[in-house]
């Protein structure tokens, strides 16, 4: 069986994000905020490897949830990561989160400077399958399912 371990999500400040994080969603910071500048690396090394050579500086951090899912921030500084609007998809588009109260953490998560972007949908009706859209305060858009995956779809019928 092959897991997810972890997402990687961009965001124009790490020290806010990991703080946002860990106060509205609870993550916890288990390893960073680490900082690359490619004039103090090998010419070869593994960030450039995986994101390209134009990436000079820039930082990251890992945060784990409660099920040992993690999420590892990225702040682009060199060059700088583009506002977007988050209804620009360009590969990543969302995470998804178990939480027991989906209404209760999309309204912390709007008062903390998210979004709350949907109404609270019933995913098949006549079950207690709930999900609701969110945005962190930098435009990732945040699923809010209130069982996992495998219980909503694998009892569809």
């Amino acid at each position: 069986m092959i897991a997810i371990t972890h997402i990687g999500l961009s965001v124009p400040d790490i020290e806010e994000a990991i703080k946002w994080y860990e106060e509205i969603l609870e993550f916890k910071l288990i390893a960073g905020p680490y900082s690359f500048n490619a004039e103090e690396e090998n010419k070869y090394n593994m960030t450039n490897d995986l994101l390209g050579d134009h990436i000079m500086k820039m930082r990251n951090a890992h945060m784990i949830a409660g099920n040992q899912v993690g999420i590892e921030l990225f702040e682009f500084q060199e060059p700088r990561m583009k506002n977007r609007e988050a209804k620009e998809y360009e590969g990543f588009f969302h995470i998804c989160l178990l939480t027991e109260n989906i209404e209760q953490l999309a309204e912390k998560i709007e008062n903390s400077g998210g979004k709350r972007r949907s109404d609270i949908w019933n995913v098949w009706k006549g079950k207690p399958y709930y999900l609701v859209y969110c945005e962190d305060p930098y435009g990732n858009i945040i699923e809010l399912y209130n069982h996992s995956t495998e219980t909503m779809y694998a009892n569809k019928d």
